[in-house]
């Protein structure tokens, strides 16, 4: 067939053997115990989807829904969220009781503006949502092919999917479901998967079949295939799967690598088959698609306080005026003959004042309603979205390198980002680009590499700065020594600092991932070394130990490497360019060209037997090789700590020289990894495999923790080779935004994975510690107690560490001096207990940086929460990939920057393209939107105030009878209308600073952290004005409404008058007699 002739001939069955070992063994299907128990019940029938259609095994539809409302439920739970605002419910009471006699308005009055700000807040709900059900619209109409019957397959769209369906995805083809992987078109079925909408990884990742379905790589083979998965049920661990295939009576073991996530998309493979195991909703990604939590912003917490407060003003007041109109029934109305107090109702009965006055209450609270803003909600919502807008369009928060604005994905918090005390950020692809280069080495024990990193060129610069000081010192002094006839010897302060400055500028490289340089190594010079056995299989290491697929440029000639990480492909550009060039892979075997000095090139190959992969837990990887001559080794590469516990007694030649300059390239902020090997008879290598080929053949959830045991068994008594170093260099602009991002007093804490020594020289690279700060480094202490013993004196240790700190920050008497607090992980796990966070924290606020050192994902929230729940102030975190997710959501603001680790950060509040755009997006449109929001509030709240107590005023000459001064419609369209507009535009263009008078003086946006335009003071100041502004309508209706006297038979009395004298007659009209 034509599709067979394009089939890639590639076999990769043993590359990746700790995921891919074929189960030899066939185990007897009656014979053996299903896969069963709490969480794994879900049984899949291959190729059979009508058999989940009915109970017990059908399952969730893959029609998938991210909407908040439906048809039926949108205006029930619209109409809820509406009024769980407290504003809003209280003018829906109050134009319910519109349509009673109590009423002082029209019903139209009070129902009109009510149903007007209720109904543009669902409306907007409404359109978000309809733009969320395009979205999702767009992807459940998706197309797939999909097995019909009978061998023949056809489109079909992913909603109609269910479970048990065949389906065959394409090249650059999005999974439409969680799938069981089948085949491929490489024959050993093997595939490459972008995971990037899952953790934010844009490294490729790779999956592969059983052996046993690698068969079914046709369309027609399907006519006749059957199976069963019995495995667990839906969750949302995307790195885990558990669970066992049946097919044609034998039970094989399936594990994460033969499974193919939602979302997930296919690269570099022509197409693969798959079986739907989890469709829709119980998909691993639909599991994790939990709601963001709820943020609001601290002014809208406070805005809160004040409905309650300016409820409370509506309260008292119309207590005073029922309590008033009570007492005028009583007392004057009897009197007042004009309003027939004797044929009257129960609401104005002078018998019956205290009837009266109680429903005067509701009377009244419906009259004095517009205290109370009925637009602000919706308002601010208005600003808030048109705020947002305005930081899109900032052409200054545009980057010019991917063609692409910021973006504020929620509007919630613009005017937090005014308020943030607290900077929380992770360090790779954030601080730095997530793009290495290979700089230095160390071999045998000897360091290799002359160039300079980022940051040893940044201490260069420091130290010349202390010196130029002592210079110039040195030049008055010695000015003034020889005014008085003394003489000096010439000083070599000047020609140290300079050779100093100088001997760190390296060259830059021209080849993109390394920046090496030093000639005892290049072109070819390494074979006269004495230790050239040891380099040669440092370099091999290299060239071997990854799981990279090379790809040739027809451009350039030479070749790229699709690597799981950026140092791995940093790694094979080293070794490319020492002359250890990777180049194929085949079925079991990877492929060196080694160049030589002479032009002539040889090409070795390396079968590989095992590959044990990295993994976060493990911090290392090894391959199994049998090289030409037919020796059995194990390379290892792994994070130095890890390495050199392995090492066997006489393996530890290296291990001090290395040691020291391990140290070295963590001082000069270079990411570190020890390399190792050891040679395997072929007696230990059998027995060994055997029992991995056991491990990896088991069926249960204990798989993997029996394969670490067995991988462990073979990656011990190494011999040490070396250690490579390469640099993360930071990203543009970076120092100068700390820098203005301190200016503005903002605090910057940097969670990390890195060690003590590399993370203290990033944070002066990145100007993070700054000259003269003063350092506090907090560590666990090692001992040789175990168990709870040792546990206890650490955490006295630590406390006592945390006591010292703090009474030296406390005793400094130096008001400028600024310190930074530097912890490990291991301390940092004991810092966080329940006992001694709060000492930390305290330690921890006193200090102007601080830097956590090998962190986790856990931790970093867990310091987030910690910061956030214990200052009390807002906090902002700022990543990049998948592991800063919780952190992120911790916080009270999260920003993602699109680093090379995926830009997939569902919380996020605004999205970056580079970490120097957050100096303009805090101190400018964070300053801006702060005060744009406060001064909009405090000046609703001061209308609302001066208008109505206008209302009440004028109550008290009509006798507190709930008669309206203004006319219902003018008091319907005063709030709405006639006083939202101009509020609105102060809330949209208000400007009280430049953007460059706020970048220059960046102590400004302290006005916001410390809350200067919304505190008390300023909000009682807001409300006292509206009282005093409403103050002159007290004597206007005494002007206004002059008292004209009662006309009786065309003759006004005199003045001053009394009042008539009314009595009705027995059957007659009222009969009246002035005096």
């Amino acid at each position: 067939m034509a599709r067979k002739s394009s089939k890639e001939k590639l076999r990769w069955s043993k590359l990746y053997s700790f995921n891919c070992v074929r189960p030899p063994a066939e185990l007897d299907l009656d014979n053996h115990q299903p896969l069963q128990g709490l969480g794994y019940s879900r049984i899949v029938h291959c190729n059979q989807g009508h058999m989940h259609t009915k109970k017990p095994l059908k399952y969730t539809k893959n029609y998938i829904s991210t909407t908040k409302y439906n048809i039926v439920s949108f205006l029930p739970k619209a109409i809820f969220e509406q009024f769980r605002r407290v504003a809003n419910l209280y003018f829906l009471l109050a134009a319910a009781l519109s349509l009673t006699p109590v009423t002082p308005f029209t019903p139209v009055s009070m129902i009109a503006p009510l149903a007007f700000v209720v109904g543009l807040s669902m409306a907007k709900e409404a359109l978000e949502d309809w733009q969320r059900f395009i979205q999702d619209m767009k992807v459940n109409l998706r197309k797939v092919s999909v097995h019909k019957g009978g061998g023949r397959f056809g489109y079909r769209s992913w909603q109609k999917i269910q479970v048990g369906d065949v389906v065959k995805v394409e090249k650059d083809q999005f999974f439409p479901a969680d799938l069981l992987l089948l085949s491929s078109s490489y024959e050993d079925g093997i595939c490459y998967v972008e995971t990037m909408n899952l953790d934010g990884e844009t490294n490729l990742k790779v999956k592969r079949s059983l052996e046993i379905t690698l068969p079914l790589d046709d369309d027609e083979v399907f006519n006749d295939f059957k199976g069963m998965v019995r495995c667990e049920d839906p969750n949302s661990s995307l790195y885990t799967f558990v669970g066992n295939l049946e097919y044609d009576r034998q039970i094989y073991a399936l594990d994460p690598n033969q499974i193919l996530l939602r979302d997930s998309k296919l690269r570099n493979t022509t197409f693969v088959y798959g079986v739907v195991i989890f469709s829709g909703h119980d998909t691993k990604v639909m599991q994790n698609a939990t709601k963001s939590p709820s943020k609001r912003s601290r002014i809208e917490r406070k805005m809160d306080s004040i409905i309650y407060i300016l409820f409370s003003i509506l309260v008292l007041i119309s207590l005073i005026s029922s309590i008033c109109f009570a007492v005028m029934t009583k007392h004057k109305m009897p009197k007042w003959w004009y309003l027939q107090p004797h044929n009257t109702t129960n609401l104005y009965d002078p018998s019956k004042p205290a009837v009266a006055g109680i429903t005067h209450l509701i009377t009244a609270l419906i009259l004095y309603g517009y205290l109370i803003p009925i637009s602000l909600y919706i308002s601010i919502e208005v600003v808030k979205v048109l705020q947002a807008m305005f930081i899109n369009q900032d052409i200054q928060l545009f980057d010019e390198v991917s063609g692409n604005p910021a973006q504020a994905r929620t509007s919630n918090l613009n005017e937090e980002l005014g308020q943030v005390d607290t900077i929380l950020s992770d360090k790779t692809g954030t601080l730095t680009c997530n793009q290495m280069d290979f700089l230095k080495c160390s071999i045998a024990g000897v360091s290799y590499g002359v160039n300079s990193s980022e940051v040893e060129i940044a201490a260069a610069k420091q130290l010349d700065s202390e010196t130029s000081i002592a210079l110039d010192l040195y030049s008055i002094t010695q000015d003034f020594e020889s005014k008085q006839g003394g003489e000096f010897q010439s000083s070599e302060i000047e020609t140290e600092n300079s050779v100093s400055v100088k001997a760190r500028k390296g060259k830059k490289s021209s080849i993109k991932g390394f920046s090496f340089e030093d000639s005892r190594l290049m072109n070819g010079k390494w074979k006269s070394d004495p230790n050239v056995d040891t380099i040669l299989l440092f370099f091999q290491i290299l060239a071997v130990c990854h799981t990279a697929i090379p790809e040739l440029n027809e451009e350039t000639g030479s070749f790229n490497y699709e690597a799981e990480s950026p140092d791995e492909g940093a790694f094979l550009v080293a070794a490319r360019e020492f002359g250890f060039e990777f180049f194929k892979r085949t079925q079991s075997s990877v492929f060196i060209r080694e160049m030589h000095t002479s032009g002539s090139t040889i090409d070795r190959e390396f079968k590989i037997l095992n590959l044990l992969e990295f993994n976060s837990k493990r911090k290392r990887m090894s391959v199994v090789v049998r090289n030409e001559s037919g020796e059995i080794l194990v390379m290892c590469k792994g994070a130095d700590s890890v390495i050199l516990e392995r090492l066997s007694k006489h393996g530890r030649m290296y291990e001090e020289d290395t040691k020291m300059h391990l140290n070295e390239y963590g001082e000069a902020g270079l990411r570190t990894l020890a390399l190792a090997y050891k040679k395997l008879e072929e007696a230990e290598y059998s027995s060994w495999n055997n029992e991995f080929i056991k491990a990896k053949t088991s069926i249960g959830s204990d798989r993997e923790a029996m394969l670490e045991q067995v991988a462990d068994l073979i990656e011990k008594d190494l011999i040490l080779v070396g250690a490579t170093a390469v640099e993360d260099k930071l990203q543009k602009g970076v120092p100068r935004c700390i820098d203005k991002l301190a200016q503005a007093g903002l605090k910057i804490w940097v969670l990390t994975g890195d060690k003590m020594e590399t993370a203290i020289n990033i944070g002066f690279a990145c100007s993070l510690l700054r000259q003269g700060m003063k350092q506090i480094c907090i560590s666990a202490m090692h001992t040789d107690l175990i168990g709870g013993d040792a546990e206890k004196a650490i955490k006295e240790n630590m406390l006592m560490q945390i006591a010292n700190a703090t009474q030296a920050v406390k005793l400094e008497q130096d008001p400028h001096a600024a310190f930074a607090l530097i912890i490990d992980g291991k301390a940092l796990t004991y810092a966080l207990d329940n006992d001694m966070k709060n000492k930390f924290l305290n330690l921890a606020v006193d200090c102007a940086s601080v830097i956590c050192c090998r962190v986790s994902p856990k931790q970093k929230a867990l310091v987030t929460r910690l910061v956030k729940e214990g200052t009390g102030k807002t906090t902002l975190a700022i990543g990049d990939g998948a592991n800063d997710v919780g952190m992120i959501q911790e916080a009270d603001i999260g920003v993602g920057i699109s680093g090379v680790e995926g830009m997939q950060l569902w919380p996020v509040t605004s999205l970056l393209r580079n970490l120097n755009f957050l100096e303009r997006l805090l101190i400018v449109h964070g300053h801006w939107c702060y005060k744009r929001i406060a001064q909009m509030i405090c000046y609703f709240i001061y209308k609302n105030i001066a208008f109505g107590l206008t209302l009440f005023y004028f109550e008290a000459y009509t006798a507190f009878s709930g008669q309206s001064v203004y006319d219902d419609w003018y008091m319907l369209l005063f709030n709405v209308v006639l006083t939202s507009l101009p509020v609105i535009s102060l809330g949209v263009f208000e400007q009280d600073l430049s953007s460059e008078v706020c970048l220059q003086f960046p102590a400004l946006y302290q006005q916001g952290p410390k809350n200067l335009f919304f505190d008390w003071y300023r909000i009682i100041g807001w409300m006292v004005n509206g009282v005093y502004s409403s103050s002159p309508f007290i004597s206007s209706p005494s002007t206004s409404f002059v008292i004209k006297p009662f006309v009786l038979a065309g003759k006004p009395p005199t003045w001053p008058w009394s009042e008539p004298s009314c009595s009705p007659e027995s059957s007659g009209p009222l009969t009246c007699k002035l005096p």
